[in-house]
């Protein structure tokens, strides 16, 4: 059971996952073990209480991790060997739901003040006295 906060949980059934052999080095190790971790979690049919608003988020937030038929892909290779690797995609998983359930702000649009709008016209009311005093006068 993976807990991301303290109503959000993931079932264990519904994480598949496979293991290949990592990149990089490793010695001659690095031939005989399969330490990369790839976890794959079908998020549009998930039972666990995600809310609708954050699962429609996730896609838009991180559309690399996505696949097209709905399927959360995350790999690890960060470490040598696969349970260290298998944690570090379950946190990137924990992560990801986090960041998702957090609600973008909407920008409001400033509201200009009547002290603001006042001093505005009266500059302009200035440069256009003053620009008018420069004109020269025309045909009297």
């Amino acid at each position: 059971m993976l807990q991301i906060t303290d109503t959000i949980a993931i079932a264990d059934e519904e994480l598949e996952w496979s293991f290949a052999r990592s990149g990089g080095p490793g010695g001659q190790n690095v031939n005989k073990v399969a330490s990369k971790a790839v976890l794959r979690w079908t998020a549009a049919t998930t039972v666990a209480a995600i809310p609708m608003t954050a699962r429609a988020r996730m896609p838009v937030l991180f559309p690399s991790r996505f696949t097209t038929a709905g399927d959360v892909v995350i790999s690890s290779q960060r470490y040598r060997d696969q349970e260290r690797n298998k944690e570090d995609c379950l946190v990137k998983l924990a992560d990801m739901v986090r960041a998702s359930l957090i609600e973008p702000v909407v920008r409001k649009k400033p509201k200009v003040s009547k002290g603001a709008k006042k001093r505005r016209v009266a500059d302009k009311r200035r440069n256009s006295d003053k620009k008018q005093s420069r004109r020269v006068g025309g045909d009297d």
